[in-house]
């Protein structure tokens, strides 16, 4: 990573990003050679991305063709303007974040018992309650939905929160966010350090 300050090393604090977010997007190769990127639900769970999806199209066939795959998730957190310092170059507008990156191989998942777990899992994070209905082996869905495994092999984290900047302008910078109080100012004026 070229900007190594901004690195998330610990695989407990990428998990936690990973485990934030709701949509990632899948980068497969194309039979044309170009990149396509599909955004999806997802979930991580045992070590694997999981997602389901219909039993055919474009990300299927690119899948087959070659299983290798990216795979990104972000959390943009607070948008520092131009009126956090009206003096300075247009240039210095800069967006906060939180952000994986993994590269792995996609396989769709063949044993039942993998895909009924996986499909819960699934369900258990977008759903958000304990109560929800569970899947099970019988049910109609199962066979009519594919699950697909993303196994992998890299995995990167970025946080990017003025780690270069000197103490004076990250509290001038976590004042800004902290009077402006915008959907994730507060986060990050505290994740500033």
């Amino acid at each position: 990573m070229r900007r190594s300050q901004c690195e998330v090393k610990e695989k407990a604090k990428i998990e936690e990003i990973l485990g934030r977010c709701r949509i990632g997007r899948l980068a497969t190769v194309g039979a044309d050679g170009y990149p396509y990127v599909t955004p999806l639900n997802y979930v991580y769970w045992q070590g694997a991305i999981y997602f389901h999806c219909a039993r055919k199209g474009e990300k299927l066939d690119n899948i087959a063709a070659d299983a290798r795959v990216c795979f990104e998730v972000d959390i943009p957190l607070a948008y520092k303007g131009t009126d956090c310092d009206p003096e300075a170059p247009a240039c210095q507008v800069h967006q906060f974040y939180h952000s994986v990156v993994i590269r792995g191989r996609a396989e769709v998942v063949t044993a039942v018992e993998e895909k009924v777990a996986a499909l819960n899992a699934l369900m258990a994070v977008h759903e958000g309650v304990a109560g929800f209905s569970r899947i099970t082996a019988a049910d109609p869905q199962v066979a009519a939905s594919l699950v697909v495994a993303v196994r992998i092999e890299r995995m990167t984290g970025k946080s990017d929160l003025a780690q270069k900047k000197n103490e004076a302008d990250k509290a001038r910078i976590r004042a800004y966010l902290e009077k402006r109080g915008l959907p994730g100012d507060l986060e990050a004026s505290r994740l500033i350090r």
